[in-house]
């Protein structure tokens, strides 16, 4: 009995424990099958987020994006334009931005840069159009086929949404009222081949695009024997940035400037300062864009930005004298011909070619 007894007590175990080192397999095995099984906590790239569809989709996305924390952003926006879409957006859902900030060419040039080179260092980008376009072509962006699409100025979405409208930059002209009378202000680009504007007249300095936007309305013969008949009769003084270019016409040293944009003119005009926004026909608008990088470190937060600037981010936009690109937010002006990117990007040396011919060269001549 007692050989029987001994025997019992050190033969194996029906359901052995596994020693300490297979134990911790064991359990890292289970979590590896629960992980598995279980619906994905949060996608790992872009295009996950990118096909996110259904009631559930924004609840994901905010989940997601607090979950990573913070957003990197590339944007050529003014700083008091972008500073309270930046804090709207931090304060709503408790994400921090890193913003970089430079000009539109200098977003491109850094995006592609760092695309090229395997590098994932921005969520969004937010800049001028033809430069959007030029990082589209770089395969930089991921389309987010986002329900508020519906609601961007139809004229301006762009055909696979690798990049979407954010906000209008409307081309106005602009006089100072202490030197240019209302009465006088010309009705037409062909008023200003008058000779009553000599000396008169400036333009800012890399507006070539501008140019082909007015050509491609007006017809490009009929565009470039006007401008050069107005700057051989006239003259034209050009200046760098369409900003200074309208703090000019407010200190009197321009007494009318032919291309600054709208939202600054109309901001100047509201604060008091003696500037009078005046809309020529046609009307003209550089769209300004907002798209989300393949190789986002924070996919949720860039899609949650690139919701906020298309919704709530609108209003933010609209109270800056901008004019937003969501339709329900406001309607645009009638009547606006939108800059084409692609064609900005193609016949880009060209028309630099003949902006500089009528009026930079012609400047620098007098």
């Amino acid at each position: 009995m007692l050989k029987k007894l001994l025997q019992h007590r050190h033969a194996p175990h029906p359901n052995p424990r596994p020693a300490r080192g297979e134990r911790g397999r064991c359990v890292a095995m289970a979590v590896l099958t629960l992980l598995a099984l279980a619906p994905a906590a949060h996608a790992q790239t872009m295009a996950d987020v990118a096909r996110l569809s259904g009631p559930d989709r924004m609840a994901t996305i905010i989940a997601g994006a607090k979950k990573e924390g913070a957003l990197s952003l590339y944007s050529s926006a003014a700083p008091d334009d972008m500073a309270p879409i930046a804090a709207g957006f931090e304060k709503t859902y408790g994400l921090k931005i890193k913003l970089w900030r430079g000009s539109a060419e200098d977003i491109r040039n850094r995006a592609i840069a760092e695309h090229a080179a395997g590098r994932s260092e921005v969520d969004a980008i937010e800049t001028a159009g033809p430069d959007l376009e030029a990082i589209r072509r770089d395969g930089v962006f991921e389309p987010l086929h986002s329900p508020v699409l519906a609601d961007i100025i139809p004229e301006a979405r762009r055909p696979q949404d690798e990049w979407a409208l954010s906000r209008v930059s409307l081309y106005t002209s602009a006089f100072n009222p202490n030197t240019v009378r209302a009465s006088e202000a010309p009705k037409s680009w062909d008023d200003l081949a008058d000779p009553r504007w000599k000396g008169k007249l400036a333009i800012e300095t890399e507006d070539s695009i501008w140019l082909m936007t007015i050509a491609g309305v007006l017809g490009e013969e009929r565009t470039l024997d006007l401008f050069r008949r107005i700057v051989r009769t006239n003259g034209v003084s050009v200046r760098k940035g369409h900003t200074l270019l309208a703090n000019l016409v407010v200190s009197g040293e321009v007494p009318f400037a032919m291309d600054v944009y709208g939202y600054k003119a109309d901001a100047l005009a509201h604060a008091g300062a003696p500037l009078t926004p005046l809309a020529l026909p046609p009307l003209l608008a550089l769209p300004t864009g907002v798209g989300v990088a393949k190789t986002a470190p924070h996919p949720f937060a860039a899609a949650l930005f690139f919701e906020y600037l298309l919704t709530e981010g609108q209003r933010i936009l609209l109270a800056q004298d901008n004019t937003p690109a969501n339709v329900k937010v406001k309607a645009p002006p009638p009547g606006i011909h939108f800059l084409d990117p692609a064609r900005a990007l193609d016949e880009g040396d060209k028309w630099s070619g003949l902006f500089r011919e009528i009026f930079v060269n012609q400047a620098r001549a007098r």
